[in-house]
């Protein structure tokens, strides 16, 4: 390869030959501070979790003390002579050693003859101190016999900030005395004793050299890796207790119900493994993902270190081992370089395309299952480094190649749909501020009564409720191949032939405006789910010509419509009630073959001098087919009217003037209502919206402000019929209750 070749391969490749050693670098920087030790314990813990279960191992047994052993003694703790004639007994099985997990440096009592005479005659037993600990009340001290004899081990557990014990130890070396063997320790080398093993002083045992803990070993960043340390091999799972190890109670031994050889040529164990005594700990066994924690007693901790150290001095059964640090340095640079490599030779497959996503995704795989089969054969190497290294080489690669397109980026940058996006990239003028006229079907939602809704509810109840219904109508609104343009609370606006015309806008504004109210059920029966009134959408749909385009500055543009069709659309959604889909007649023009009308209603807008027509739509034939449930509310006709008084509301204005009428009939979202002194009050337009209060004596109390709209429905004179668009909740309960009334009145 001549030098210009070179020369050009290592500049078109510079975004790896930059990214694999910068990340790298970044990653074990991240890793000194001590950042990822939490997730690498994480990790750890997992494929423990995930590991193969091993089987019991019978060399070793327990007896648990737990509060029933209490009950049955009758005594409020162990005294000297109960735990003598309880040693005897376990002396009486021959075990290769007795260790007891119990702290007994207590004042002479009754039977402390007795249980200093079984230590002395008892050279297999190992009693227990707390060696570690920076204060005095930290430490405590052995029994002095126990301690004149050497038959004391540590019986401390090293324990991780996140409370859990992975490491154990084998001796420690403290600064004012000789050192002292471990609890576990010291009885291991008592079983080892029996075969012929003794420790060397490098650790030997066995087939097994014990290397000690390192302050930085696996997942550990600057550790106390004072005396000598190793990290533990649990066997398995504690969710049963005596799964690992063969366990019997206290009174079971007292009451001579184990078999005769039960304890002979093993190990026994005696600890407290009731909850009212708080000697356990949380290990990586202690919870699953998605599980509460279960903690392990520190006598089977102990009961796990001790089989470790036998199992790999008699089987070579494996002791965890970890890289030195530029090893695994190395690795998290390997990482870096393949997440790097593998961008950068799939930089021309789209973003999203399976060849990339997949490569991505194997790597990572293999990065997890290689960590996984190493920790199997014992080796704990480093698992969240490279995998930080692996995505973010990818991450800023990717990065990197969509900064090199300029103007693509520009263009991701300010429009939130793929479509909106691939429409204007076929187009240079697509980047420049500005627009075209064009006529499109607009389309606008929005939700009856639910600013007062919300008003009643928490935030984050509000936020759950229009997640949930917002996702639902978009999802509608893709179906049919919408563009939403903007969600304004508990409204949506969505373009239908805008940023690409097509010639069945219009049609398909409806037939997603059917759907959207078909799917409003699976809203309410979400909202019924939550103990929460149903919602109901008012849907307005009108074709027209608007200006299209970039609106906005070359800091922040958005992609929207500009013109009074936009606002005629908001009009014709006003005209509204729930559950009502209304079209203009310039839209009904144009899906006048398909859609089946309810009703023609002449209106005048707000702003416009000439009445027009809209169309209340019932559903849309052809190749969608759907309708909506025609459902006519059944008034009742109320014993004795309730007393009212009204005003007109326009836009957000509430008229200053007050109407009296009476509530005549009544069902659950309509009523009819008669004007009082009609000489001088006329009933409102139709599709006007009012606000009405209640003054009646028998309901006292506040009522709060009730919102609706006047129905465009046969009445007699003076009457006039409305349907609620928002009702406070104590409204709601006296109509109904009201409703119940009549109609139990009117049942034989």
């Amino acid at each position: 390869m001549d030098a210009d070749k070179l020369k050009n391969l290592l500049w078109q490749g510079r975004s790896l030959w930059i990214t694999t050693p910068v990340i790298a670098l970044a990653v074990i920087i991240i890793r000194f501070v001590g950042l990822l030790q939490p997730w690498e314990w994480g990790v750890f813990d997992q494929y423990m979790r995930w590991r193969p279960s091993e089987p019991r191992d019978n060399r070793i047994v327990i007896v648990g003390i737990d509060e029933n052993d209490l009950i049955h003694l009758k005594q409020a703790s162990i005294t000297d002579q109960v735990l003598a004639n309880f040693l005897n007994k376990l002396k009486a099985k021959q075990p290769r050693a007795i260790g007891l997990d119990i702290f007994r440096n207590l004042p002479v009592e009754p039977g402390h003859q007795e249980l200093l005479q079984v230590f002395k005659s008892t050279p297999n037993l190992v009693g227990i101190e707390k060696v570690v600990g920076e204060k005095k009340n930290q430490t405590v001290p052995p029994s002095p016999v126990l301690k004149s004899l050497d038959q004391v081990g540590a019986n401390d557990l090293m324990v991780d900030s996140d409370g859990r014990v992975r490491r154990g130890l084998m001796y420690i070396d403290p600064e004012s005395r000789k050192r002292v063997y471990s609890f576990s320790l010291h009885l291991a080398l008592h079983y080892l004793e029996k075969q012929g093993i003794f420790a060397s002083e490098d650790f030997q045992l066995g087939k097994t050299k014990f290397t000690p803990f390192e302050s930085n070993d696996g997942g550990y960043v600057r550790a106390d890796a004072r005396g000598y340390q190793i990290l533990i091999n649990y066997r398995g799972k504690n969710r049963y207790f005596n799964r690992y190890f063969d366990t019997v109670s206290m009174t079971d031994i007292l009451e001579d119900k184990v078999p005769a050889n039960w304890g002979r040529d093993r190990i026994i164990l005696i600890g407290y493994v009731g909850e009212g005594f708080k000697d356990s700990f949380l290990t990586p066994h202690s919870s699953e993902l998605l599980t509460l924690s279960e903690p392990m007693n520190g006598v089977e901790i102990h009961g796990h270190i001790i089989s470790q150290i036998i199992s790999a001095a008699l089987e070579n059964r494996h002791l965890f081992k970890s890289w030195s640090e530029p090893q695994e340095w190395l690795w998290i640079l390997f990482w870096s370089g393949i997440g790097a490599t593998l961008t950068w030779h799939l930089r021309l497959q789209n973003l999203f395309a399976f060849a990339r996503i997949f490569a991505v995704v194997l790597a990572g795989g293999a990065l997890l299952g290689g960590t996984y089969i190493a920790f199997i054969w014992g080796w704990w190497l480093p698992v969240v480094p490279p995998f930080l290294a692996l995505t973010s080489s990818v991450i800023a690669v990717t990065a990197y190649i969509a900064r090199t397109a300029g103007d693509i980026r520009k263009v991701f940058g300010r429009y939130l749909t793929d479509e909106v996006v691939a429409a204007l990239l076929e187009s240079p003028e697509g980047l420049k501020l500005g627009g075209e006229r064009r006529q499109i079907t607009i389309f606008t939602s929005d939700l009856r009564g639910f600013t007062a809704t919300s008003e009643r509810l928490q935030p984050e109840k509000v936020v759950q409720i229009l997640n949930f219904y917002l996702e639902c109508m978009a999802d509608e609104i893709t179906k049919y191949q919408g563009t939403i343009d903007e969600f304004m609370g508990d409204g949506i606006l969505v373009l239908f032939g805008a940023p690409t015309a097509r010639k069945d806008d219009a049609i398909r504004a409806v037939a997603c405006g059917v759907a959207m109210q078909l799917a409003m059920v699976k809203v309410n029966a979400k909202m019924q789910e939550w103990g929460l009134p149903p919602l109901e959408m008012g849907i307005g749909i009108n074709t027209g010509v608007v200006v299209v385009g970039n609106i906005g500055s070359e800091k922040r543009t958005k992609y929207g419509i500009v013109g009074s069709q936009v606002n005629l659309t908001y009009r014709i959604e006003g005209y509204t009630t729930g559950g009502e889909i209304i079209i203009s007649e310039s839209t009904f023009k144009e899906v006048e073959s398909m859609v089946v009308i309810d009703r023609q209603m002449q209106v005048t807008p707000k702003g416009f001098q000439e009445p027009i027509n809209i169309y209340k739509i019932a559903g849309i034939t052809g190749e969608y087919n759907l309708f909506l449930s025609q459902y006519q509310e059944e008034l009742c006709t109320l014993p004795e009217p309730i007393s009212i008084q009204y005003s007109l509301v326009d836009g957000k204005n509430i008229g200053s003037s007050f109407c009296h009428g009476s509530l005549v009939r009544l069902s659950s979202n309509e009523a009819e209502i008669y004007c009082l002194n009609q000489e001088i009050q006329v009933p409102p337009a139709c599709l006007s919206n009012i606000k009405l209060n209640l003054s009646q004596p028998n309901l006292p109390g506040e009522t709060g402000d009730i919102y609706a709209k006047v129905l465009e429905k046969p009445a007699q004179i003076g009457h006039f019929c409305i349907r609620f668009t928002a009702k406070p909740p104590e409204i709601i309960h006296k109509f109904s209750t009201l409703i119940a009334q009549v109609s139990s009145q009117k049942s034989p």
